[in-house]
């Protein structure tokens, strides 16, 4: 999220037309065409951060500017020329890296969140116990995962409880006294 990204396409000599066609999961579809014969491009219902890398018809490949999760989605290019027709597909997920914070709560307990990550992350405790994980989806398609550490023992002082966050976007750790 939040990075470029280009999106190649096969590019082929001699090319008649090149079309991207978009899907995205949320909103309607788009495309950016390139016709040889009249030298043109054009858009529908693109945004303006999804546009040509170069020039489609030396390098017809897809940027897309400030990735957001409204670009998760199909996008399908097509070639047309001499030599026949040939497509590139993609399916574009997008990652969001949850934000990681450790506290006490106010039974003294040691609860770990991950706050508006893409997918779900999933919290380890390091320290022999149990835990309880709920989690909370949000409107744009992230989710927190809060979870609250408890030791086997009553008796067990919670001295440098050590939560570990696994995600696809990167793995964090915290450690707290409670």
């Amino acid at each position: 999220i939040g990075n470029s990204i280009v999106l190649l396409c096969n590019p082929k000599p001699n090319v008649t037309t090149v079309t991207w066609k978009i899907g995205p999961k949320v909103g309607g579809p788009c495309t950016l065409g390139y016709r040889a014969d009249q030298n043109k491009t054009d858009r529908t219902n693109c945004s303006d951060s999804m546009n040509w890398k170069y020039r489609p018809d030396w390098d017809p490949a897809l940027e897309i500017r400030q990735v957001g999760i409204a670009h998760e989605g199909e996008y399908t290019c097509e070639v047309a020329g001499p030599d026949g027709y040939f497509t590139d597909t993609y399916h574009l997920s997008v990652l969001v890296p949850p934000r990681l914070s450790l506290f006490c709560d106010d039974l003294g307990n040691p609860t770990c969140e991950a706050v508006a990550g893409k997918p779900a992350a999933q919290i380890f405790w390091a320290s022999g116990g149990n835990s309880t994980s709920k989690l909370e989806g949000h409107d744009e398609g992230t989710v927190t995962v809060l979870s609250k550490f408890r030791a086997y023992s009553t008796s067990t002082k919670l001295t440098n409880t050590t939560c570990i966050m696994s995600h696809p976007a990167g793995n964090q750790s915290k450690s707290i006294d409670c």
